[in-house]
């Protein structure tokens, strides 16, 4: 090892804190460092080189160093690294928001800023449920989300999300939310379209008891990710905007994971016509270069916060960032390089060769489900495929795993024991096999042992 490395190492383990990390494990091993990212690899401080299989965190889309958004940045640079949204106005803020408006569902014409998908979606909320005590319906305060939802991490996000692990201890900081069955087929006794059926009509039992009270409906379209990539039955989507519209309340839809191809499409929503009346966006709007997220609101909404000011309808938020004129040049580039790459229309093929190669996959010993939705994929590691049961916690399973890929040249990271693929949307098709390779070799080849040795 590089004196360079260990002195980073050691000044890591001295001054920061990680997060979602046991600080008393990352102490006892030895982490990578990245140093330097090329196209869709990653290099660490030792100049090793792995294929960036989850897209730093589900956000990278184009891959690193990439000259137009480079160049976008550089050219901000030289105007305003940022100027405040609050009582002025900004180019770049106006251009992306125009941009947003023309490629987001129709309909959704006003966009709020913000810098994380946390944030995002803490205001969707906000909006919501001031946009009801606005109107004058009082009683609208409360809100229907799904079990083992994720919605980042602020008070507002943690309140809507049901991820008992990360949420429970948090609890009593929270407001009161409804919470369905996830309409997640594995483990559940029935088809696909039961088990749709069953969560939808457990949302409409919820509305029709509590209909006047329910400010907005709260999902992630298609995939709940950080519940393990979980994917919704065709038609879920689609059924919880019909109840929202048959019991008059909002759609609030999380699109910060699915947002920006990972689906196959530019947004999740499109798969099923729906049109929500907030969305939240972050991770891939700039290309995964720079913090930014926005929230798209309908006109409808937009306009019930309009008013004198001894009315007092404004909506008081508001961030330091909001609107940054660096995050807001690089999502302008990111949006060029999919029109100009084509990579929407490029999807279909890379989506098909990741299903081929997951197949073989599911009737490997210890993998109890393989779940895929366009371009994001879910491997479900079990102690027993007959019985579904899960692996102990403190087994580690799915971060040796990974750990094992590392060693190949890929970097992945799992959630629990459900190893999540989401290469970046920009990726080649040959780049893509090869991680898939990697992927396949490991669990085919050392999880058996990595199982023996727990």
């Amino acid at each position: 090892m590089k004196d360079t490395t260990r002195k980073l190492i050691e000044a890591d383990r001295k001054y920061v804190w990680h997060p979602f990390t046991q600080m008393a494990d990352w102490g006892a091993c030895e982490p990578v460092i990245i140093e330097s990212g090329e196209g869709f690899y990653l290099v660490d401080t030792e100049g090793r080189r792995y294929i960036d299989g989850f897209s730093s965190l589900w956000c990278n889309v184009h891959g690193h160093k990439v000259g137009k958004i480079d160049d976008a940045i550089r050219a901000q640079l030289e105007r305003v690294g940022h100027s405040t949204l609050l009582g002025l106005g900004q180019v770049k803020s106006i251009e992306l928001a125009e941009r947003l408006v023309g490629i987001t569902p129709e309909g959704l014409n006003k966009v709020f800023y913000s810098d994380s998908g946390s944030t995002s979606v803490e205001i969707a909320v906000k909006m919501a449920y001031q946009h009801w005590q606005n109107r004058g319906c009082r009683k609208r305060k409360k809100f229907i989300a799904l079990v083992s939802s994720y919605h980042g991490d602020t008070i507002g996000s943690v309140s809507v999300g049901g991820i008992e692990l990360f949420h429970g201890i948090f609890r009593s900081l929270l407001f009161e939310t409804f919470f369905v069955p996830s309409p997640h087929p594995y483990g559940f006794d029935g088809s696909a379209q039961e088990c749709k059926e069953d969560s939808l009509n457990k949302m409409e039992g919820l509305l029709k008891r509590y209909g006047e009270e329910i400010a907005g409906i709260v999902v992630e379209p298609l995939v709940q990710g950080a519940a393990g990539m979980i994917v919704h039955p065709q038609g879920f989507l689609r059924g919880a905007r019909e109840l929202a519209d048959k019991y008059k309340t909002l759609l609030i839809v999380d699109e910060v994971a699915t947002g920006f191809g990972r689906t196959g499409k530019m947004f999740a929503c499109e798969h099923e016509g729906v049109r929500p009346d907030l969305m939240c966006l972050a991770k891939g709007i700039t290309g995964g270069y720079l913090p930014l997220a926005a929230t798209l609101a309908t006109d409808e909404i937009y306009e019930s916060f309009l008013g004198h000011v001894s009315e007092h309808k404004t909506f008081y938020h508001g961030h330091t960032y909001t609107g940054n004129a660096l995050g807001c040049a690089a999502a302008l580039a990111s949006l060029e390089l999919f029109e100009e790459n084509g990579i929407i229309e490029s999807l279909g093929e890379k989506i098909g060769i990741i299903e081929e190669a997951l197949k073989p996959m599911k009737s490997l010993a210890y993998i109890g489900d393989v779940r895929q939705c366009g371009m994001m994929a879910g491997i479900e590691l079990v102690k027993d495929k007959a019985s579904g049961e899960s692996f102990e916690s403190e087994a580690m399973v799915g971060a040796k795993v990974c750990a094992a890929m590392r060693a190949k040249g890929a970097m992945l990271r799992p959630l629990g024991d459900v190893i999540v693929l989401m290469p970046a949307v920009a990726m080649g098709v040959e780049l893509l096999k090869e991680l898939l390779c990697i992927v396949s070799d490991t669990v085919e080849n050392d999880l058996p042992g990595i199982v023996r040795g727990v």
